[in-house]
Order: structure tokens, then C-alpha cells, then sequence
């Protein structure tokens, strides 16, 4: 056998290895690449493949130990995602038709909600422009911008 065909095994294997990752999303796969293709490095260097398979299997678990983690934090934490009314507080929109503690509509995005005042008392005037506060059930709390 070739001193390259060990190498080019594990080559073959660390790019599998990476490539199955897109199946998993788990960055397991990519750390175990990560470790074939050092222990493709240490095949050249060596010809030995007792220490192709050390090599392998220290930094398969130094990967998982150590770079994993940070990885996953890094790029698969995904923010909270508002869905529903709740993703229309803090939202501008348009007074329709007059807004008071009692009732109104405002236009937010291409719909009109149901409103009301965030102040007891306040009154508000169509055409002034309006934050939502809270939705509450189908009604949009909202005070209109300074």
C-alpha cells in the first residue's frame, strides 16, 4: 500500500464526515471531520496508522469538548421570534378613527385594529401617528408618538 492511500482514506473521510453535517445540524459530524482530516496530516507525516487513529481520537474529543460548545452558541442560538400580536408591540401605525380609553381604530401595517388609549382620558385625532404599547385581545393599546 501507498504511504498517500492512508492519507487520502482519511481525506475522503473528513470530507464525508463534513459533508453529512448538512444532514444533521448537530456539529458532531463536522468535529469528527475536523479529526480525520488531522489524522490525514499525521498519515503524511507518519505512514504509521496507529497514530493516524490516535491522532483521530485525541482531536475528535478535544473538538467535541472544547470547540463544539462555542460553535453551537455561536451560530445555532436563534433569537425569539415575536409571532402574532405580540410581534405589533412597539409597532407605528395611524389613527383611522378618533382613539380614546374607551375605543378606536388604527391602521398598523395594510390592517385596521380596534384601539384604545394607553391614558384614561387621553384623546386621540385621526392622522396622528401612534407606538403599540400592548395588544390586548383583539384591541391595540397604544399613545401616540412625541
Amino acid at each position: 500500500m501507498s504511504p498517500m492511500t492512508p492519507a487520502l482514506i482519511w481525506l475522503i473521510a473528513g470530507i464525508a464526515l463534513m459533508a453529512a453535517e448538512v444532514l444533521s445540524g448537530d456539529l458532531v459530524l463536522l468535529m469528527l471531520g475536523g479529526g480525520a482530516l488531522l489524522a490525514s496530516g499525521a498519515a503524511l507525516v507518519t505512514g504509521n496508522v496507529v497514530v493516524d487513529v490516535i491522532v483521530f481520537g485525541v482531536a475528535s474529543v478535544a473538538l467535541l469538548w472544547l470547540a463544539r460548545p462555542a460553535l453551537k452558541r455561536r451560530f445555532l442560538h436563534t433569537p425569539e421570534i415575536k409571532m402574532g400580536p405580540e410581534a405589533l408591540i412597539g409597532t407605528t401605525g395611524v389613527v383611522v378613527a378618533t382613539v380614546n380609553g374607551e375605543g378606536g381604530q388604527v391602521r398598523l401595517g395594510g390592517d385596521v385594529w380596534s384601539a384604545r388609549s394607553v391614558a384614561e382620558g387621553q384623546r386621540i385625532e385621526p392622522g396622528t401617528k401612534v407606538t403599540v404599547v400592548q395588544i390586548a385581545g383583539a384591541t391595540a393599546v397604544v399613545s401616540p408618538e412625541i
